[in-house]
């Protein structure tokens, strides 16, 4: 697997080489920013508190675990990504409103946000690798530069603006093209999968709660 590291604010030209796969690590400041977020500055019209282009164009989809002693000190000691497909109808706007150029979450989208969201405004998704993560990305965040809107949204929805250094390690879930590692190597494993149960009787488990047919079957 390829590695990259990379420097935030990232330029076209750090992003135009990433293949889906390649493992990514970050430097510099980036920002959190998800729904409480979006909804404040796109729905319901607030200034953002900071110039988001002049803070960092790197947005990260997560929830820290975060603390705030009485004497304004801040301690982070992890940050979890959170699924970012829930957020897909307001990125159209949210990189028009701030210039952001890649954006960090769990899970990835469909090659349709990929294709729509993505691809015109020359950004790039990064996935987390697996689960239990948080401490591992917890060692890169050096300092906590600010906080913005802790007391209306609280610590999962806040703002913060993070100083990291190789923090990571990402996966390249989208590129420039919009191609989607996990579209790809799903359509592999779902194209042998029936292969998996030939001469076997009807398997006991069925995957509940990761789709809409009980028919189907993961491993």
């Amino acid at each position: 697997m390829k590695e990259v590291r990379l420097t935030v604010p990232v330029r076209p030209e750090d992003l135009k080489g990433l293949e889906v796969g390649t493992v990514v690590y970050l430097d510099g400041v980036l920002y959190t920013g998800r729904e409480g977020l979006y909804k404040r500055i796109l729905d319901e019209g607030l200034a953002p508190p900071v110039d988001l282009a002049g803070v960092s164009n790197v947005n990260f989809h997560c929830s820290p675990a975060a603390s705030v002693a009485e004497d304004g000190t801040i301690t982070m000691g992890a940050v979890t990504a959170t699924a970012s497909f829930r957020f897909s109808h307001w990125l159209q706007r949210w990189f028009d409103v701030s210039g952001c150029k890649l954006i960090i979450g769990k899970g990835g989208m469909s090659e349709e946000d990929y294709r729509t969201h993505f691809v015109p405004h020359g950004a790039v998704y990064l996935t987390t690798v697996g689960y239990g993560t948080g401490a591992l990305l917890g060692r890169g965040i050096k300092r906590v530069r600010e906080v913005h809107w802790l007391k209306e949204l609280g610590i999962a929805q806040a703002m913060w603006v993070l100083e990291v250094e190789r923090f990571g390690p990402f996966l390249v879930e989208s590129d420039l093209q919009g191609n989607s590692l996990f579209e790809r190597m799903g359509k592999q494993v779902n194209a042998n999968l029936d292969r998996l149960y030939e001469g076997l009787k009807q398997p006991a488990l069925r995957r509940y709660g990761e789709t809409t047919s009980r028919d189907d079957e993961v491993i």
